[in-house]
């Protein structure tokens, strides 16, 4: 499965659709499990919600860079 291609699918449908858009915002588990239309694993939910909340705020960028940089040890260090 491509996890990029089905968050911009799961995005795609949340910013279209007021009621989706409310559900994420109240339960973000919840409404992505609807969109997918399967019941997914915690670890799969929690990456594809903050893949989803990262496009929706423009925010993909910055995001996944403070959780790589979290790999990496996390230091601010510039060569």
């Amino acid at each position: 499965m491509d996890i990029k291609a089905k968050i911009t699918e799961i995005v795609e449908k949340i910013t279209k659709d007021e009621s989706l858009k409310q559900d994420f915002k109240e339960n973000p588990t919840k409404a992505i499990e609807k969109v997918a239309g399967v019941d997914l694993p915690d670890d799969v939910v929690n990456g594809a919600i903050a893949g989803v909340k990262a496009k929706m705020t423009g925010d993909a960028v910055s995001g996944g860079l403070g959780k790589l940089s979290g790999l990496f040890g996390g230091g601010d260090k510039t060569e």
